[in-house]
């Protein structure tokens, strides 16, 4: 069973993947974005702890290096914007 903190590197780690087309910077905006939006403030907390040791990739790693240093990541343009429709199933 995962620990809480080794859950949150793997979701991090995902997010990261699925931007990952995208190039790295905008990769680690987009995963940057989408923590701050998303993730309450304790996950951020422990997710913040966490480095390369703790198993998070470059793009993630980069994504929580930036929001640790105090960036605010531009937001970025949802999905439902581009295709002009829901992304649901």
């Amino acid at each position: 069973m995962m620990s809480n903190r080794e859950r949150l590197v793997y979701m991090a780690n995902q997010i990261a993947r699925n931007f990952a087309a995208l190039g790295h910077d905008n990769a680690v905006a987009a995963t940057a974005d989408h923590i701050a939006s998303f993730w309450d403030p304790r996950m951020r907390e422990t997710i913040f702890a966490c480095g390369a040791d703790d198993g998070l990739g470059d793009l993630a790693g980069a994504a929580v290096a930036r929001l640790r240093a105090g960036a605010q990541p531009a937001p970025q343009t949802p999905v439902t914007q581009l295709s002009g429709g829901s992304d649901a199933g």
